[in-house]
């Protein structure tokens, strides 16, 4: 850990792609962009101090994969000579975009045809251009470095996410929209089973001029509202960077940190712009009471985790391998437009995890955490449960702690033990919910670990 001067550097290149181009988050459902309802971006933001680097990149993409967060931080590192442990890579898991990379099906799944490409997750020629234009981000950003000083605050907000799991009077689960309009179609519901996160993360960084070239912003909520819809969209994210942007002007680069939302969404799924320009607004009320400081200590930690798969059951796997070896071409819904068979999604995601089985019954988890003065952000892969982004928060020796989930590679849900012996979407075994129930406090543990080592210097 080292004290001196702070710089930091910050840049946004847009990632928005072009038509046709298939949008993640919609479980085998085909969905090729028609209309950007606003653009994507590559957003990064360096801080150097004392020779010690970091920097934070968010990228508006669905999901990326270990493969191309690989290929930026060598790439980062070939060209600029960040570290790659110094680099983190979040995607802030909008379902109007993209991903980087495939992951909706293991690498050694059978060959399908081009135009099932989709089908993977993803699409190679976005994947290569957008990940080039991220390494652009973080080199304008490193390449812009100026003194500053910072100040971070939170406020609480929990107007915009909701839970989304409820247990039902049979002890099972369902999942909520978030509204309920509509009270005699509940019966079924018990209770809520979970809370949310209710922070709205703040964290600005100022030139002696007093201009702001850069807004660190974290809240927990999927980014949903948009995606029902074949429209690009940043969704809530990119609103809520939006209207920060307008109050510290072009040059500004809001960048939004979306913390451990896999159990939760937007409380009104019908508009991203109202739940963006709340979150502004109280940004604003954060933003009147912080007080800058330019003796900011740099730090990072980063462990690699072992993380056992979970065992699939003979029948699962004698049922899937029945199912894609009678279609090995992934068969559409004859009645659902654009969307297969949910036998056949679902069979394929079962092998899947089979198939990474076979390669290793263990998942190499990354935990990675950057310290910037008394702001702790750590990167969870996945979908965490809020629990587990809360239980680290109140773990924490930090004045404030931010999660970024999807960092890194993508590894699925990662429920608390009893939601996932309830079941449901997040838990029932798929290549998305794959991981034992031992993986959120074996994670918990180790991001507390790293923590308290910074911490202690």
């Amino acid at each position: 850990m080292t004290r001196d001067v702070l710089r930091a550097g910050a840049a946004q290149v847009e990632i928005t792609p072009p038509a046709g181009t298939h949008l993640a988050g919609a479980v085998g459902y085909h969905r090729p962009a028609r209309v950007a309802l606003d653009p994507l971006y590559a957003k990064a933001v360096t801080f150097e101090a004392g020779g010690t680097r970091l920097c934070v990149l968010a990228l508006d993409v669905t999901i990326i994969t270990e493969e191309w967060t690989e290929h930026i931080r060598e790439q980062v590192a070939e060209r600029f000579g960040l570290d790659p442990d110094a680099l983190m890579v979040h995607a802030t898991q909008t379902h109007s975009a993209p991903p980087i990379g495939h992951f909706m099906v293991d690498p050694d799944f059978p060959e399908l045809p081009v135009e099932f490409e989709w089908v993977r997750g993803g699409e190679g020629a976005y994947s290569a251009w957008a990940a080039e234009r991220a390494v652009e981000a973080v080199g304008q950003a490193l390449g812009d470095m100026r003194p500053v000083e910072i100040a971070a605050g939170s406020g609480s907000d929990g107007r915009w996410a909701a839970n989304r799991r409820a247990v039902t009077m049979d002890g099972g689960i369902t999942m909520t929209t978030g509204v309920w309009a509509e009270p005699t179609g509940t019966q079924a519901i018990r209770y809520i089973e979970g809370p949310i996160d209710p922070e709205v993360g703040v964290l600005v960084v100022r030139e002696p001029s007093i201009n702001v070239p850069a807004v660190l912003l974290h809240h927990t909520c999927h980014p949903v509202c948009v995606f029902s819809r074949p429209l690009v969209s940043a969704d809530w994210p990119g609103e809520w960077a939006a209207r920060v942007q307008d109050v510290f002007g072009p040059e500004c680069v809001p960048l939004v940190i979306n913390g451990a939302c896999g159990n939760i969404n937007p409380a009104d799924r019908s508009d991203h712009r109202p739940m963006g320009a709340g979150l502004a607004e109280t940004t604003r009320m954060v933003l009147e009471r912080l007080e800058f400081t330019d003796d900011v200590p740099l730090d990072r930690r980063l462990a690699r985790l072992p993380i056992p798969l979970r065992e699939l059951t003979d029948e699962e796997l004698s049922w899937a391998r029945g199912v894609i070896e009678a279609d090995p071409i992934p068969p559409w819904d004859p009645e659902r437009p654009g969307q297969l068979t949910r036998e056949w999604i679902t069979a394929a995601s079962v092998w899947s995890v089979h198939l990474q089985r076979r390669r290793d019954p263990n998942l190499e988890y990354e935990v990675q955490v950057l310290r910037i003065g008394d702001t702790a952000i750590v990167g969870l892969p996945g979908e965490p449960f809020v629990e587990l982004g809360l239980a680290i928060k109140l773990a924490s020796p930090f004045a404030q702690t931010f999660i970024a989930h999807c960092t890194s590679h993508y590894v699925g849900y990662i429920p608390f033990a009893e939601a996932l012996a309830r079941g449901g979407h997040e838990a029932d075994t798929r290549y998305w919910a794959k991981l034992v129930p031992e993986a959120f406090e074996m994670i918990r543990e180790q991001a507390v670990e790293l923590l308290r080592e910074m911490a202690e210097g």
